[in-house]
């Protein structure tokens, strides 16, 4: 039995054992998950800069800051969330119990990213802890350092056995992928996507996919363009460009796009000095495979900023490109690193009809003061999420969904959400032996009177509150032996 079907066997052995599912249980996990990054921090941020030299203040603003927010919600939000949820009922039902019970899946697999190595695999392990599952935990082996932490760290303060860490390159994953899981949960591009979805249809489990895609930011003429290049600026170059809801390219009118590149240039010089290279918050490309991608797209490209790096060091300056093609290479692919590509377009017509030409993003940015712009943009357009004035910050709110559509990914998560993704939301109804008049309605044989009633039982929905559901209850009781006296005899 390989490592990786042991680490499965185990983790499905200490689930059926139900030690998982109370709620005491569930909340000392996530207390003690939480100490981890209280106690662990520097721990953390050491292995983070050496994989992609993130300051330790960058860490903890974008990566475990978030974690300790979702934890603290989860542990304060649990019995609520876990709770029977009471739902509507019709006539026929009114006397019964009626809810939805959230209950664990069973055995989830998460497969994490390298980009936010541990934001983007600990938050959807917050959320399969509180609904009470075991899981896989598979970091990315891209972040060799942050990896090896993440193994050594989370058996010290979680269940080892409900929540092993497995790690390794393809062979691992593919090994595990192989195993039967109740839930995958994957966060990477869409190309591992596909092999996920094709894995997981073999046992029909279910799929939550984060992915990415060429996420549009359109720039209104009309606006402050100024304080719409700083947080663009920010939003793009944060961790290198390499973040998956990072503007991937800016639509803007000709006649302002010289004013944009000179914004943008001088909010990089802002954040990250004339020598974005000796800048402790300017981080560095993941490794030399993804340099040489990144440096490649820029080559029939006009430069208008940047543009240099250092292969030896994975450094890419920031850089901005100018009057750029839909054909030319940097539109082909998500970048994912520091370039960001200007296309002159007419105006918010010819935006709309350039993204709705490509596949829908993960997410889609739009800079204006004018609403009927923004609500264009929103109400003319698909995306994961959709941000207008601002980038990137639609992540730190939990309680919206965050996730992709069509090739930007399937499923969402954050706060609730997450707890939902990996809850059963089961229908329950709880009848009694009693009121049978009223069920004869249902019972052969079938007669147009009997249609009449349970038409009136099951299609007639009243909103009286509680006074009134109680007055209801003893009229369809009235009902029900009229019922049963005249017709049903």
């Amino acid at each position: 039995m390989s490592r990786e079907q042991q680490a499965v066997a185990r983790a499905r052995k200490a689930f059926e054992t139900g030690r998982s599912r109370p709620l005491e249980y569930r909340i000392i996990q996530l207390k003690n998950l939480q100490r981890l990054f209280i106690e662990r921090q520097k721990d953390i941020s050491d292995a983070i800069k050496k994989d992609l030299n993130k300051s330790e203040v960058g860490t903890q603003l974008f990566e475990t800051l978030g974690l300790e927010g979702e934890i603290g919600l989860a542990i304060r939000k649990l019995k609520e969330w876990a709770a029977p949820r009471p739902v509507e009922k019709n006539l026929l039902t009114l006397s019964d119990t009626v809810y939805i019970q959230p209950e664990p899946l069973g055995l989830v697999l998460i497969i994490g990213a390298w980009n936010y190595p541990w934001a983007v695999t600990i938050q959807p392990l917050i959320g399969a802890i509180a609904a009470g599952n075991a899981a896989v935990v598979k970091p990315s082996e891209v972040c060799v350092h942050t990896a090896k932490v993440m193994e050594d760290l989370l058996p010290l303060y979680i269940d080892k056995e409900l929540y092993p860490v497995v790690t390794g390159g393809v062979p691992e994953t593919q090994e595990l992928l192989r195993q039967r899981f109740d839930y995958i949960f994957y966060t990477g591009n869409g190309t591992v996507g596909k092999v996920i979805m094709e894995a997981a249809a073999k046992h029909l489990t279910p799929v939550t996919l984060e992915l990415g895609g060429k996420s549009p930011c359109y720039i209104d003429k009309n606006c402050d363009i100024s304080i719409a290049c700083r947080r663009i600026t920010w939003g793009k170059y944060t961790n290198c460009g390499q973040t998956c809801i990072a503007p991937d390219y800016i639509l803007c009118d000709p006649s302002i796009q010289d004013r944009v590149i000179e914004e943008v240039k001088k909010s990089v010089k802002d954040f990250y000095t004339e020598n974005p290279k000796t800048c402790p918050d300017y981080g560095r490309i993941i490794n030399q495979r993804h340099f040489k991608r990144i440096m490649a797209l820029v080559g029939d490209s006009t430069v208008a900023a940047g543009g240099d790096g250092d292969e030896s060091d994975c450094f890419i300056a920031p850089t901005v490109l100018r009057d750029v093609k839909p054909d030319s290479k940097v539109m082909q692919e998500e970048i994912f690193g520091p370039l960001l590509p200007i296309l002159p377009v007419s105006g918010l017509d010819e935006a709309i009809k350039f993204i709705n030409k490509g596949e829908k993003p993960l997410a889609l940015y739009v800079f204006s003061a004018d609403e009927k712009v923004i609500s264009r943009m929103r109400d003319e357009t698909s995306s994961g999420g959709f941000l207008a004035n601002d980038c990137l910050v639609h992540f730190s709110v939990s309680s919206l969904p965050f996730g992709g559509v069509g090739n930007s990914g399937m499923g969402c998560y954050h706060g609730k959400f997450t707890f939902d993704q990996l809850s059963h939301l089961r229908g329950c109804l709880i009848k009694k032996l009693k009121m049978e008049g009223v069920n004869n309605m249902r019972y052969p044989p079938h007669t147009p009177k009997k249609l009449g009633w349970a038409r009136f039982f099951l299609l007639k929905t009243f909103d009286l509150g509680w006074m009134g559901r109680m007055l209801l209850l003893a009229l369809m009781a009235v009902v029900a032996a009229f019922v049963l006296q005249k017709y049903l005899r």
